[in-house]
């Protein structure tokens, strides 16, 4: 990291910006002019309270925009040239005069829009996909991003003193190569434009690579942010461990995309999406003008994505991140809905303690809401001005957790999970009557009793959840809570079940049972029969023999409410996420040999506290 002067004022400024600054004084030649006919001086960048102000120039037309196209270090579309990363730049007139300036970098697949796609079927036997889907006539692409991609970010961070640069991803818009939905290339696309952004790499005015343009405006660091896709974008680039990119704030990214596809074996979708994969986001964002040359990439997506087996693979690490997080330098801001079902909680939480477990500078923002949402400016702000303009605003030693409460409040925490957590573990017991509701609790009644339950992917989770009794789920909760209890963290749960045939989905769900009004599903957690070991492995299972299942939930951060129950729902296939067979698949668990296992704040003493209270 660039070291920091200071000045007079006690502001500081990057080395490359103050001797930029300082030749802009000492060669300047200083002219005499009346008052009504004085430019106005050229600003310079300003912090308060160790955040970047906005004191140049919020008139679009006034600033600086240029396109460029990025010599990248990959030949993925296998036309015997590099890939060219289609970008542009808005930056503020005083970096024409020498001034420099870091960037703030948005990079998307999505600038050019999208094409007509249809997902996978889902409702088949498990193991036994469709081999073709339906397709859309061909897709025709309209020039929309030249010479200008976007205006996002400009109005917030130009005027601070940011340069903003929007870079296409590979294979749409006017970028060259062909996306892979996460592959390798998509990286060191990113990493190519921090490359040049450092005088690394080259870039040219025109596709025709005929008129080379460099970045003589910008001090070299390079902050990414972006949300979904191009939220997930960063964490790759970074994960390339390329020099200059010294910050990243991922908002509801895919830190792997095994963990946004599939759950321990199990062919999984993301909510609000089934039967999406690889391939149909890769023929989404397929926007780039030559509609031909990205077919074969996008037919081995297809081949490898493997939705017969649903294991994880060589092909599915190199899109998981976290295989290089030993390389992730750029201090990070993670940003996450706790009720995101598209890109689910796991993929933040595993990034977060990837982070951790490397002391790279980290922060996590985690709100009450779903897809997307950036943490507040304020956050941001320090964020970027720490990292990139270097300015010693303190923030590595405020809280690392910002957890937006129930009630909207912002709460900080010390660290997330929260240090407090211990965890506990409840075990099951058999319901009194069939179809009807088990116990969670502390010890064990002794019953070596066994409950079955019969798959019916067309029955939704929250209508099992909230049945009293059903053939088609087993329900266990908890006696009634006297008070608050807070879960940070991630549960898991640990179920002994036979099958009475060779595959079967097993769901779980975590739910609030509120003492009046609808159950509340918190979290949910999948695996594949045959996935019990690894979800690199199928392992064949013996109808009517038993096995243990261990897998987690999604994490979450939650507090249960006073007069509620926490109840753990089992069942086979979820409508809404997995394969969906026929029905009629039969499950038999034994809950003397099951148990729950919740992330607590307090542990087991504020846990029998809750339950003493609704007592008295």
């Amino acid at each position: 990291m660039r070291s920091a002067i200071p000045d007079a004022r006690g502001r500081r400024w990057s080395r490359a910006t103050a001797i930029a600054l300082a030749t802009m004084l000492a060669g300047g030649v200083v002219a005499t002019a009346s008052p009504a006919h004085a430019a106005p001086e050229p600003a310079e960048p300003t912090f308060v309270d160790g955040l970047s102000q906005a004191v140049f120039t919020r008139v679009a037309t006034e600033w600086i925009n240029e396109e460029a196209w990025v010599e990248s270090e990959v030949d993925s579309d296998r036309d015997g040239r590099p890939d060219l990363v289609h970008i542009d730049v808005t930056r503020v007139p005083e970096t024409a005069g020498g001034l420099k300036v870091p960037v703030l970098m948005e990079m998307s697949p999505y600038y050019a829009g999208g094409t007509q796609v249809t997902n996978w079927p889902v409702d088949h036997e498990i193991g036994d996909p469709p081999t073709e889907k339906p397709g859309w006539p061909a897709y025709t692409p309209t020039n929309r991003t030249s010479p200008r991609i976007s205006g996002s970010l400009e109005n917030t961070w130009v005027p601070r003193g940011f340069a903003v640069v929007h870079a296409e991803g590979l294979g749409s818009g006017w970028s060259e190569g062909c996306p892979t939905s996460g592959g390798e290339n998509e990286s060191l696309a990113g990493k190519a434009v921090v490359d040049w952004l450092n005088g690394r790499a080259t870039a040219y005015t025109a596709p025709d690579r005929a008129t080379t343009v460099s970045a003589d405006w910008t001090t070299g660091n390079v902050g990414m942010i972006g949300t979904s896709y191009n939220g997930t974008l960063p964490i790759g680039v970074a994960s390339t461990g390329v020099e200059g990119l010294e910050a990243i704030v991922p908002v509801s990214a895919i830190s792997s995309w095994y963990n946004y596809y599939r759950a321990n074996g199990a062919v999984r979708a993301p909510g609000g999406y089934q039967g999406e994969d690889l391939d149909v986001l890769a023929d989404y964002v397929y926007t780039r003008f030559d509609q031909e040359i990205c077919q074969p990439v996008i037919d081995e997506l297809r081949a490898n994505q493997d939705r017969v087996t649903g294991d994880a693979s060589p092909f599915w690490e190199e899109r998981n991140y976290l295989a290089n997080a030993d390389s992730i330098e750029a201090a990070t801001l993670v940003a996450h809905g706790l009720n995101d079902w598209n890109v689910m909680t796991k993929n933040a939480s595993d990034l977060y303690e990837a982070l951790k477990a490397r002391d790279v500078p980290h922060q996590i923002y985690l709100h009450q809401g779903g897809h997307g949402g950036n943490p507040n400016d304020t956050l941001l702000n320090r964020w970027f001005t720490r990292y990139l303009y270097e300015v010693e605003n303190g923030v590595e030693e405020r809280p690392k957790a910002y957890v937006v409460r129930e009630d909207r409040t912002l709460t900080e925490y010390a660290e997330w999970p929260d240090p407090a957590v211990e965890q506990v573990k409840l075990k099951f017991a058999p319901a009194a009557t069939p179809d009807g509701v088990g116990a969670l609790a502390v010890s064990r009644d002794g019953s070596r009793a066994t409950e079955n339950l019969i798959d019916d992917a067309s029955q939704r989770a929250s209508v099992l959840a909230a049945a009293e009794s059903s053939p088609n789920r087993l329900a266990y909760r908890t006696a009634v809570l006297g008070a608050p209890l807070r879960l940070s963290g991630t549960p898991s749960v640990s179920l002994e079940v036979s099958v009475d045939r060779a595959k079967a989905n097993l769901t779980a769900l975590l739910v609030e049972y509120p003492a009046t009004g609808s159950p509340k599903i918190i979290t949910r957690g999948w695996t594949d029969v045959e996935n019990r070991g690894s979800a690199f492995v199928t392992e064949p299972v013996v109808p009517g023999e038993s096995y243990a299942f261990d897998f987690e939930f999604e994490p979450k951060d939650y507090v249960f409410a006073a007069g509620s129950r926490i109840g753990v729902v089992v069942m086979s296939s979820d409508f809404e996420y997995t394969v969906r067979p026929a029905p009629g698949t039969e499950l038999t668990l034994r809950p003397s040999a099951s148990t729950v296992h919740l992330p607590l704040v307090g542990g087991m003493e504020a846990l029998q506290q809750s339950l003493k209270a609704a007592k008295k």
